[in-house]
């Protein structure tokens, strides 16, 4: 696990000391004092603890369709209004190939 994943208030551990997590990147330890927690460290759960609870990635959650269909004819209808009759001719055929690629 990795501590963007964590929330505040998580105990784990890394480099075998006990940490609290208390910011997006710091841990107030065990034995005392608050350490950097680099994104990339592959942190454990506390010995003698459930797991704790992920927090999900925002990154790989799935969009939802309509709300990705409904903002971008939100931004056609804007960059039409302010595009010349050629501009209009690419946004239109731009449009017609987009929404044929997210189906």
């Amino acid at each position: 696990m990795k501590i963007d994943q964590l929330p505040n208030g998580t105990r784990f551990q890394w480099k075998g000391r006990n940490y609290t997590k208390v910011g997006p990147m710091t841990a107030a330890a065990e034995s005392g004092g608050v350490d950097f927690i680099p994104k990339h460290a592959s942190l454990q759960p506390t010995p003698g603890e459930a797991p704790p609870t992920l927090v999900p990635d925002e990154t790989s959650g799935a969009l939802d369709a309509a709300k990705v269909k409904a903002a971008f004819e939100a931004y056609h209808r804007t960059a039409l209004r302010v595009a010349d009759d050629a501009g209009r001719l690419t946004l239109e055929s731009a449009r017609v190939r987009f929404l044929a690629e997210i189906g």
